[in-house]
């Protein structure tokens, strides 16, 4: 199922909800809930009809109109939609932001730093997977993208800690789990010993990203980064 059909499916079922169909038996007419939704009678009907294949109401035609409950499938629907509607109004933070770069070659640094055995090992335990030795870097063009990228640092972070080796020191490191094109997965990272600024993202995952999303410097990329709870 589509997200579209998903959508309008939640969204007749509430207005059935307002119509209080979701504690009693209501007698609803198509026509009336066109109006509701803002459809014609007859979308209104095909909606019903797959409501009730999906089993979310039971229908019932009658001489004097159609009956229409919720069913209890369609009751849990309602709920989970309460339920993620009351976390993004209650939650502290965001549950996520996106941001749109260019990709640009680096200087090649993000090797170095994220082969280190120290680092790697504590990126596979907090991120779930072992990097590939490298980042692809973005650069952030438009004032709206940085500003929203320095609200970061506010918000809760995995958190890699640093090391001394060699007689040098390698600083902690700040990391924040994103989608990448909404196709894979990785970790925004800040404080690599990096040369850039806050309009520079870089970000590992378990993948050459270039090769698996067939990338070339120039090409704008667009990630959702998520925020801890």
């Amino acid at each position: 199922m589509t997200e579209k059909n998903v959508c309008r499916h939640l969204f007749t079922l509430l207005k059935l909800a307002e119509m209080g169909a979701h504690r009693r038996t209501a007698r609803i007419s198509t026509e009336y809930l066109a109006g509701k939704l803002g459809a014609s009678q007859q979308t209104a009907s095909r909606y019903l009809i797959e409501l009730d294949k999906k089993g979310w109401i039971e229908r019932t035609i009658t001489v004097e109109g159609c009956l229409i409950r919720i069913t209890e499938l369609g009751t849990k629907e309602l709920q989970k939609l309460y339920s993620s509607l009351r976390f993004l109004m209650e939650a502290a933070y965001p549950p996520s932001i996106t941001l749109e770069g260019t990709v640009f070659t680096g200087l090649g640094e993000g090797a170095y730093y994220i082969a280190k055995e120290q680092y790697r090992r504590q990126f596979l335990e907090k991120l779930g997977f072992d990097p590939y030795p490298g980042t692809l870097n973005l650069k952030l063009t438009t004032e709206y993208d940085t500003r929203t990228r320095n609200e970061l640092e506010a918000y809760p972070a995995v958190e890699v800690e640093g090391f001394t080796s060699e007689d040098r020191t390698f600083g902690p490191v700040k990391c924040y789990p994103l989608t990448i094109e909404n196709k894979e997965k990785g970790a925004l990272l800040t404080a690599l010993r990096s040369h850039y600024d806050a309009s520079v993202l870089e970000i590992i995952a378990p993948v050459l990203l270039r090769k698996r999303l067939k990338l070339k410097d120039g090409n704008k990329v667009k990630v959702e980064v998520l925020i801890l709870p």
